[in-house]
């Protein structure tokens, strides 16, 4: 359990850094769990890159793919701050991840649990287990404490 709390403060951190950027706090990291260790990290880019694609999932995918020179990232677990969107979702299936561990949920734009409900479509060849709901309210509190200051 140690290392989940890692995870998730990891998570946190990232978070909080998009903030300093004035990036929407979306985290991911994607996590060898035989090692336990972090293969990749990142926040959401989608302002300083000037690219709607350049989401915390995509951009930690394309890391971790370089780093360990493949084509694939099976056996490898994703941690995401909120819920997967339905792109980012069916990316992850194609990376083949192996595990999906996202802290909220995305009522309006999540790809897994609402939404497009990617990991569910019987069309999917690549079959994932998803765990959510993990330290929901700090998390949630990042994000509407982000939106408030925008309305400010």
């Amino acid at each position: 359990m140690d290392n989940f709390n890692f995870y998730l403060n990891t998570l946190y951190k990232l978070a909080n850094q998009a903030i300093k950027v004035n990036e929407l706090p979306i985290s991911a990291i994607i996590v060898d769990p035989k090692t336990k260790k972090i293969i990749a990290k990142a926040h959401n880019q989608t302002i300083r890159k000037k690219n709607p694609l350049a989401h915390a999932e995509l951009l930690v995918i394309e890391k971790s793919l370089k780093k360990l020179k493949r084509k694939r990232l099976d056996e490898l677990d994703i941690y995401c701050s909120l819920e997967p969107c339905a792109m980012c979702s069916a990316a992850l299936a194609l990376a083949k991840i192996r595990r999906v561990y996202f802290c909220v949920e995305d009522k309006k734009g999540g790809g897994f649990i609402n939404g497009a409900k990617i990991a569910t479509l019987k069309q999917l060849n690549h079959k994932f287990s998803y765990y959510y709901g993990f330290d929901e309210l700090r998390f949630l509190s990042v994000l509407k404490n982000f939106f408030k200051s925008k309305r400010s």
